[in-house]
C-alpha cells in the first residue's frame, strides 16, 4: 500500500473546491435560480451545494491518484491538461448561466464540458482506474445539468 502523500492530496481537493467557489462568488450565487421557471425533476436550490461539493472532492481525489499513480509522465500530462480545461469550463458556466443569464450559452458550455469530461474520464482511467470511475458521477451529474439548463432556455426565453 502506498503512502498518502497528504500535501499532494490537499491541494488536490482545494483546486477543485477554490474553482467553484470562486464560480460562485463571480456568478453571484444562485439567488435568481427560485425565480425562475424549471422543468419537470429540478431538485430544490439547496441540493446543488450539496452536490457539487461532494463533485469536487471526487474530482480532486480522482486527479490525486492521477498524480501519484504509476503511470507515465505523458498519460498524467495528458489526463492533467483534460482536467484543467474542464475546471476551466466548470468555472465559467455558472457566470454566464447566473451571472449573465445567457442559457442557451450556458447550455453550449456544459455540452463542451461533457465532451471534455468524457475524454477526461478515458484519460484518467489510463493512469488509474479508479481514477476514471471516480468521475463518472460527475459527468452524470452534468448530464442532468445540461437538462436542466436546456429546460431553463426553453422555458424562460
Amino acid at each position: 500500500m502506498k503512502k498518502t502523500d497528504w500535501k499532494k492530496l490537499l491541494l488536490c481537493l482545494a483546486i477543485p473546491l477554490a474553482v467553484g467557489g470562486l464560480s460562485a462568488l463571480v456568478s453571484g450565487g444562485m439567488d435568481s435560480y427560485g425565480a425562475l421557471r424549471q422543468p419537470p425533476l429540478s431538485p430544490p436550490g439547496w441540493v446543488f451545494p450539496i452536490v457539487w461539493s461532494i463533485l469536487y472532492l471526487l474530482m480532486g481525489y480522482a486527479s490525486y491518484r492521477v498524480v501519484t499513480g504509476g503511470a507515465s509522465r505523458q498519460e498524467k500530462n495528458t489526463a492533467l491538461v483534460l482536467y484543467g480545461i474542464q475546471l476551466a469550463l466548470n468555472f465559467l458556466w455558472s457566470p454566464v448561466f447566473f451571472g449573465l443569464r445567457w442559457f442557451l450559452v450556458a447550455f453550449f458550455i456544459l455540452i463542451a464540458m461533457w465532451a471534455v469530461i468524457y475524454r477526461s474520464i478515458k484519460a484518467f482511467a489510463l493512469t488509474d482506474e479508479i481514477a476514471g470511475d471516480l468521475l463518472i458521477p460527475y459527468i452524470l451529474w452534468v448530464t442532468f445539468a445540461g437538462y436542466l439548463n436546456f429546460g431553463v432556455y426553453f422555458l424562460n426565453r
